[in-house]
């Protein structure tokens, strides 16, 4: 089995693993098969690692001269933001309604969610969105109608409770407690697109790897397919970050909250970055979040779970990188047949959470210990601010109603 880069390895090249006990074997596996690519020279497993399709969810990989569009994943560029106001969190007791009310009114949730009439912001004049054909088409089909809108499944936009623990200069806030809005979603079907047309292309340029392999295939970085990806990929980076920006803003606006302070990063991309060794390198994170050395992030638990902020290590092991989450523990299926809807609102409860939409495959009941999860990445990052969910808005499954 050989390719341009060499032949497929026999034997995984070895990779750093946090809170092994927390991983199963499918995920192991998944990590095995992505080191043994010819273009992979390096990797790491996240502690809330489990199984996606090619590269697990909490898996970190380095490639030479090459990326993987699945190893990035179909929802490019899904990311965090957290918004800090100049507001007390007692007032999500006093004013219920009032930010329930800002939550309905200015998400959208859901496969076919659209803003009508259409929100504006200057993503959309961005050239790249000229750069190809699919591009030109998913700016109008897409991108105008979906701007400012969020995805389904575990994609929330959540009011809590922040405590900061620690001062942090880029955070600029002293300890202390404030009201903060924590949403969570991606690029929605412009980055769903762009992954599925740039996988089957991969997979057609790779013939020669088998099942097992298949949804790695890999584009050259010195092919048009490659600089085609990697253009997309980016704009697919900055219309997810649009999305949050247009959510944040119009939620504050209708709220009557000024911001502090923001945080925000993102996985389920590729950077081009440099190895201990010099070698220049792209690093997918697929479902990890960037800890580099001084390096701002967040990490959110359950609907139901304490979050965290964090400051990265940047320990090179982990390829300055760190969990995105608490990480599923139970698959949907599997959530959906053992979790009931009174167990699940019990949770909330003893947590005062309201919860505003979501499926059973979402309860807290589904992911593993966040706690457990933080603990065993303590080599990765600090923690210097907890988020505690108190009102959370997500989609419905229809399995749950």
């Amino acid at each position: 089995m050989t390719t341009g880069h060499g032949a497929v390895r026999p034997t995984p090249l070895a990779y750093a693993v946090w809170g092994e006990e927390h991983i199963d074997a499918a995920s192991r596996a998944q990590m095995d098969n992505a080191m043994r690519l010819p273009v992979s020279v390096a990797g790491a497993l996240m502690p809330d690692a489990h199984v996606g399709y090619g590269l697990p969810i909490g898996g970190v990989l380095a490639t030479v001269g090459a990326v993987i569009p699945y190893a990035v994943g179909v929802d490019i560029a899904c990311r965090m933001r957290l918004s800090v106001f100049d507001a007390p969190p007692n007032l999500l007791d006093q004013q219920e309604g009032r930010f329930e009310k800002a939550l309905r009114e200015n998400t959208r949730f859901g496969a076919g969610a659209e803003w009508k009439p259409p929100r504006e912001d200057p993503i959309l004049d961005d050239p790249d969105w000229r750069a190809t054909p699919l591009l030109r088409h998913l700016k109008e089909t897409k991108g105008i109608p979906q701007l400012g809108t969020s995805g389904s499944g575990n994609h929330f936009v959540e009011f809590g409770q922040l405590e900061v623990v620690e001062f942090d200069p880029q955070l600029g806030l002293q300890p202390g407690t404030y009201l903060a809005l924590l949403s969570h979603s991606g690029s929605r079907g412009v980055g769903f697109q762009i992954a599925d047309h740039y996988s089957k292309l991969a997979r057609q340029l790779h013939p020669e790897l088998g099942k097992d392999l298949a949804h790695l295939a890999w584009l050259d970085m010195d092919s048009e397919a490659g600089q085609e990806y990697w253009v997309a990929m980016n704009l697919a980076g900055r219309f997810a970050s649009a999305n949050h920006r247009i959510i944040h803003k119009q939620i504050a606006k209708a709220a009557g909250l000024e911001v502090l302070a923001t945080v925000e990063n993102h996985h389920n991309f590729a950077w081009e970055e440099t190895l201990p060794d010099g070698r220049r390198v792209y690093v997918h994170r697929k479902g990890a979040t960037p800890a580099g050395k001084g390096v701002l992030g967040v990490i959110p638990g359950t609907m139901g779970d304490v979050g965290y902020v964090v400051r990265g290590k940047g320990n090179p092991a982990s390829l300055n990188s760190a969990s995105h989450g608490a990480g599923r523990q139970m698959s949907r299926n599997e959530a959906f047949k053992n979790i009931t809807k009174k167990m699940r609102d019990a949770y909330l409860r003893e947590r005062g959470v309201k919860l505003l939409g979501g499926g059973l495959d979402e309860a807290p009941q589904a992911y593993k210990n966040i706690n457990e999860v933080m603990a065993a990445q303590s080599d990765l990052v600090d923690i210097i601010a907890r988020f505690k969910p108190r009102l959370v808005m997500m989609t419905d499954d229809p399995r749950d109603i």
